[in-house]
């Protein structure tokens, strides 16, 4: 799978694809070698400029982005689709992501763990979910809850 490193407001970003479909993107800092020789397709350029946009704190909407959804499991992807509804400036919850989901009580662990697994974050919004009781939980992306809080701030997400 190709993969192509670039750089952002916060550092290196990594995007992999297949075929004409993102199968990942890392947050920084992204590993492997900056400005691989593989050049990303023309149809990713501008999704890594709306990239650079939203770091540089213009937040961006990525719902149209052709996510390589076979990759993940059904749950998964109902998960994510709904997360990619949550705009920015916004938060939600674990439980009310279930609970748009039409999941019994006690669903929000299953779909806290399919957003530990997402492997689009920031594109798809997992850094937008927080505690029932609005404390910011576990983030896996690098820098942890640092690095959520540091996402929801560009955004423009009132923390207090």
């Amino acid at each position: 799978m190709p993969r192509y490193l670039f750089p952002t407001e916060l550092g290196l970003c990594a995007i992999d694809w297949a075929d004409s479909a993102l199968t990942s993107f890392s947050l920084p800092p992204a590993i492997g070698a900056p400005f691989d020789e593989t050049l990303p397709p023309t149809w990713l350029r501008p999704l890594i400029a709306r990239v650079q946009l939203h770091l540089a704190g213009t937040p961006q909407d990525f719902s149209d982005v052709r996510f390589a959804f076979q990759r993940v499991t059904e749950f998964q992807r109902r998960v994510y689709l709904q997360t990619l509804a949550i705009r920015a400036g916004l938060t939600s919850t674990y439980g009310e992501i279930s609970s748009a989901l039409g999941l019994p009580p006690g669903a929000s662990r299953a779909v806290a763990a399919a957003l530990g697994a997402n492997p689009w974050p920031l594109l798809i919004p997992c850094h937008r979910i927080i505690g029932a009781n609005g404390k910011m939980t576990g983030f896996s992306g690098p820098g942890g809850i640092a690095t959520k809080i540091r996402l929801l701030t560009l955004e423009g997400t009132q923390l207090i």
